[in-house]
């Protein structure tokens, strides 16, 4: 497993397996973010396999599915949820950047933007391209 850790309670990661949930749980993961849809995948690695790796190994799951070049307010805020105050969080897609983009939305306004972006940067991903979304959900926001 690639594991990049963001912030301190949470890390993303590129495609997980199921046989991979344990050693999260282990790693004292608490919840499961997988941000990869149904349609890149094959059934084995599902958002239903992922649900039933997570709930065998006591994770709670969340499955937000985040459809390149669909980023959607709701799917912000529930990222949000998913990942506040939820103990531990991994969070997955197929590379670890659509997690990070996700991340990076909710700290809109909380965060310095260049802060946002050297954080991404530092895990491997390279946001620069959604700072002007970045600038305008922290105007909002201000």
């Amino acid at each position: 497993m690639d594991l990049r850790q963001i912030s301190p309670n949470l890390a993303v990661s590129p495609q997980i397996l199921p046989e991979d949930v344990p050693a999260l749980a282990d790693a004292g993961f608490k919840v499961l973010v997988n941000n990869r849809p149904d349609e890149e995948v094959e059934a084995e690695i599902d958002h239903d396999a992922m649900a039933q790796a997570a709930e065998a190994a006591g994770m709670r799951y969340h499955y937000l599915p985040f459809h390149p070049g669909q980023i959607t307010p709701q799917l912000i805020a529930d990222f949000g949820t998913a990942t506040v105050g939820q103990g531990p969080v991994i969070a997955y897609c197929r590379s670890g950047n659509r997690s990070t983009v996700l991340w990076a939305l909710t700290q809109a306004g909380r965060m310095p933007e260049d802060e946002i972006l050297k954080t991404a940067d530092a895990a491997g991903y390279d946001l620069s391209g959604v700072r002007p979304l970045i600038a305008s959900l922290a105007s909002r926001k201000g």
